[in-house]
């Protein structure tokens, strides 16, 4: 019974010898700082101390959600959580990601690292709540694009299509009930409604939930146009908005009208040919019977393409008499 017992005893000692002898692995000493795990990895895969991060400034942290871990290094940080696994911050995007409080903000915790962009110079980096884009002469600093702003944008092509790149954050605007953004290409801003106020004139597609993109134009005929978009019901109207000398002279050549009308902004994507026909015929016919009463014009400060509108003949929509009764909303 004795040598029994001593034997288990002596076994025990080996385990616990054993246990003593074999602790989980440690997170590595870089730079007097400890970085581990999954950071780490990371870390190591960008090229440690000689990479584009630098030493780390802090050992491997908490976020104060609970929910991840960080280490900050000299030029970047690294942050990581469960589900969306560990990724490099830096430059301008981190810059502004810290701006708008990290992990706290809207954008939530980065799921990808940062690219860079078709054009070659831009950059972009994906967090849970949008994606930041950054160009050194386009973007005017870092700024976030999400949402069904984000969505039209990417419906023309992001940065390389019809807007270019972001040049302003989200902004509030209380006229539209919404939000506006502004974009590099030709200074144009999109933006979302909630549903435009009852007192906003132009866009009666907008109702209810809308988004859609203006820009200045100042050709010949045409200072701005607009163009809506209904996420109710998917319908499209269009506001152009003419010069002094568009209400003059503009019915002299329609398709000059209408290439000034687009000049600036693209023509709406998803319409039919038969929308879009009906839309030049309503043009044209507000071009040609817009009429200065009383200081005022007949078809007010701007002239209103309704994509709902069906397509009618030429004869139809601008001939002077049946003009009398539809008054170009057939």
């Amino acid at each position: 019974m004795g040598a029994l017992v001593k034997a288990a005893t002596v076994a025990l000692a080996a385990v616990a010898a054993l246990t003593v002898q074999a602790p989980p692995a440690a997170a590595d000493d870089i730079c007097g700082r400890q970085v581990g795990g999954d950071i780490l990895i990371k870390y190591t895969a960008l090229g440690g101390e000689g990479g584009p991060l630098g030493c780390p400034t802090t050992n491997e942290m908490t976020t104060p959600d609970g929910r991840g871990r960080y280490n900050h290094f000299a030029r970047g940080s690294i942050y990581w959580t469960p589900e969306t696994k560990a990724h490099a911050v830096w430059g301008a995007v981190r810059d502004k990601w810290e701006a708008m409080g990290w992990e706290k903000s809207k954008l939530g915790y980065p799921v990808g690292d940062e690219l860079t962009n078709a054009d070659g110079q831009g950059k972009r980096q994906q967090f849970e709540g949008g994606t930041v884009y950054w160009h050194p002469t386009l973007s005017n600093g870092a700024h976030p694009v999400w949402g069904e702003i984000g969505k039209l944008w990417g419906r023309y092509g992001w940065e390389g299509g019809s807007f270019g790149y972001p040049t302003s954050d989200e902004e509030r605007s209380d006229a539209i009930d919404g939000f506006i953004q502004g974009f590099s290409t030709n200074q144009t801003v999109l933006w979302w409604s909630r549903g435009f106020p009852v007192e906003h004139p132009n866009l009666s597609v907008c109702t209810g939930e809308c988004v859609g993109y203006k820009a200045v134009t100042n050709t010949e005929w045409v200072q701005k146009t607009e163009v809506g978009h209904s996420l109710v019901d998917g319908g499209t109207d269009v506001s152009v908005i003419p010069t002094e000398a568009g209400f003059e002279d503009a019915d002299r050549n329609y398709d000059a009208l209408w290439d000034q009308a687009f000049k600036k902004v693209p023509y709406p994507k998803g319409l039919t040919d038969a929308q879009g026909s009906s839309l030049y015929t309503q043009l044209a016919c507000h071009a040609r019977y817009s009429y200065e009463i009383f200081g005022r014009y007949t078809s007010g400060d701007s002239w209103d393409l309704e994509g709902f509108r069906r397509d009618v003949s030429w004869d139809f929509g601008m001939n002077p008499v049946t003009a009398l009764v539809h008054q170009c909303n057939w």
